[in-house]
């Protein structure tokens, strides 16, 4: 089990992937065909939910299918994992977020997160981007964690767990690389004159971006190296 520090986070948020309810959930959803078959529309992208969850403003239930278009929102102790074409998604508690349509139906162009947290796991594809209140991050194929920090003015959190995104926060730009999560603040106010800050991994773990890459058929950079880096803030290698 990797190692995680949490703020303003529970243990239960992040070992989700533990429990035999995802655990039976995963299996079935692989069992019955996987991401093609979601693809395909023959199944629910839903593969798991626990708690309470709106879409559109309607009650979520596992039968359903998240398109793109969709508002959804997670209520308190909630959870939901879902895919949409070749991107897996996350969502923590309390959490508030669009999914744009891109190329087609079952294309992510953009998701705006617009409070809570989402882990999210992306194949290669089209231009795509996750969007803050305060950053704005282009994807190439890669697996993230996004977080808006309600009680910090809505700062955000980011970390490229790994693979290449586009950083954009005002006038801070930045190409992060990375092989084993590269965090960043993306702060409301400049802080000694930058708005894109190093930060430390928190509040997501390694097995919770393996779990969701699999979901996609697809493993994580340190699983195909076979080792582990350090877990570095973004300005560290300047």
């Amino acid at each position: 089990m990797s190692q995680h520090t949490l703020q303003n986070r529970t243990q239960d948020e992040v070992l989700w992937f533990q429990r035999r309810t995802f655990l039976q959930a995963a299996a079935a959803w692989t069992s019955m065909g996987g991401f093609a078959a979601a693809h395909a529309q023959s199944r629910s992208n839903i593969v798991e939910l626990r708690g309470d969850a709106m879409v559109n403003g309607a009650r979520l239930i596992p039968e359903h299918t998240i398109q793109t278009g969709d508002e959804i929102v997670t209520g308190p102790q909630s959870h939901l994992v879902f895919v949409v074409g070749n991107a897996s998604f996350q969502v923590r508690q309390n959490s508030r977020l669009t999914v744009e349509r891109g190329a087609s139906l079952n294309a992510v162009s953009l998701l705006r997160l617009l409070s809570g947290a989402v882990a999210s796991v992306w194949g290669r594809g089209g231009n795509r981007s996750i969007v803050t209140q305060t950053l704005t991050i282009g994807i190439r194929g890669t697996g993230v964690y996004t977080e808006v920090l309600a009680n910090e003015s809505n700062r955000s959190y980011f970390c490229n767990c790994y693979g290449t995104v586009d950083l954009n926060a005002g006038q801070d730009r930045k190409t992060s690389t990375a092989e084993y999560h590269e965090s960043f603040y993306a702060e409301v106010a400049p802080k000694d004159g930058r708005l894109l800050t190093p930060a430390e991994a928190i509040n997501h773990t390694d097995e919770e971006l393996e779990y969701l890459a699999r979901l996609v058929g697809q493993r994580t950079a340190w699983q195909i190296s076979g080792k582990k880096g350090t877990k570095s803030g973004g300005y560290k290698r300047y």
